[in-house]
């Protein structure tokens, strides 16, 4: 028997759960521990990026882990040894809450992904309305349901890690409702309110798993995505900015309405910081005001 084999069969038999994943978050090994608690079978994760999968970790605090703090992701980033106290979703819906050891694992002086160790903690499940509160409360804008300031601000740091450790590409969009103030004055804080789901509704039915759309603050929202172009952030961004413009809007009077955006976008650059990042972005949304609005505006 070769020694691979030999070591899959040892991990097998053990009560904890193991899995693996590459640099990719791809998971590639998922023992039958990790079957057992979870509910899912390894054919139905292998080959699969957590975020896509159905487990759903968030931690003690409604954090979304696989969005902003993948604690398995950091440690393939800078290689250090982590533990931490989650909660995964198991098959049934349920919550779980489970304790977490990950470990990197390197070749030839390179990370090559990482592994996590897991059991279940006590009790066995909590109450899965209490744990999913607690999830929105931490991490959504109440109004729009998007995701908030906070969680967007925890996201892009996180992806000012990928882009300084593996050369990813990321896009940042920063969106202002245009004439805002002017809707409000005329039709009352509800219709307000009305635009800013509106504009929720247009965009978040078109995010992938892998970036965020959120709500900023005020008649702001920020979206962050992953290109394979430096340019494909504005492509994003004239798309963004089409779903808005032909969106109606039925006022309570009857009265059908139309709303615009204005849009500026950038790249995140390996010597940005969250700061700098987001501040580039909104002097292009600015730019795209003095303009005209209803329009993009882009920097490298």
């Amino acid at each position: 028997m070769d020694k691979e084999r030999l070591y899959s069969e040892i991990i097998d038999i053990i009560d904890s759960g193991v899995y693996f994943v590459d640099t990719e978050k791809r998971i590639i090994f998922w023992n039958k521990a990790a079957e057992k608690i979870s509910g899912y079978s390894k054919d139905e994760v292998l080959g699969v990026a957590c975020e896509n999968t159905n487990l759903n970790h968030i931690d003690e605090n409604g954090t979304q882990l696989c969005k902003v703090g993948c604690p398995l992701y950091a440690t393939i980033i800078d290689g250090c040894k982590r533990t931490a106290n989650v909660f995964l979703r198991n098959k049934d819906g349920a919550r779980v809450p489970i304790k977490v050891n990950i470990f990197p694992i390197e070749r030839d002086g390179q990370i090559i992904g990482a592994v996590e160790i897991f059991s279940q903690s006590s009790p066995l499940i909590y109450d899965n309305a209490l744990i999913e509160g607690l999830k929105n409360n931490a991490s959504t804008d109440a109004l729009t349901g998007l995701p908030n300031r906070k969680s967007l601000e925890s996201f892009i740091e996180f992806k000012l890690g990928e882009t300084k450790r593996f050369d990813r590409i990321f896009g940042i969009i920063f969106l202002d409702i245009d004439n805002f103030g002017s809707f409000n004055k005329e039709f009352g804080h509800e219709l307000g309110d009305l635009v800013l789901k509106n504009v929720a509704e247009s965009v978040v039915k078109t995010v992938r798993n892998t970036d965020m759309f959120g709500r900023w603050g005020g008649e702001e929202f920020i979206g962050v995505f992953e290109v394979k172009q430096d340019f494909e952030t504005s492509i994003v961004a004239e798309k963004l900015r089409m779903l808005i413009e032909n969106s109606i809007i039925d006022s309570n009077n009857g009265v059908k309405l139309s709303v615009t955006a204005s849009l500026g976008c950038t790249i995140i650059r390996a010597t940005d910081t969250i700061f700098t990042a987001i501040s580039r972005a909104d002097e292009m949304m600015r730019a795209s005001k003095k303009k005209g609005k209803n329009r993009i505006s882009y920097t490298g």
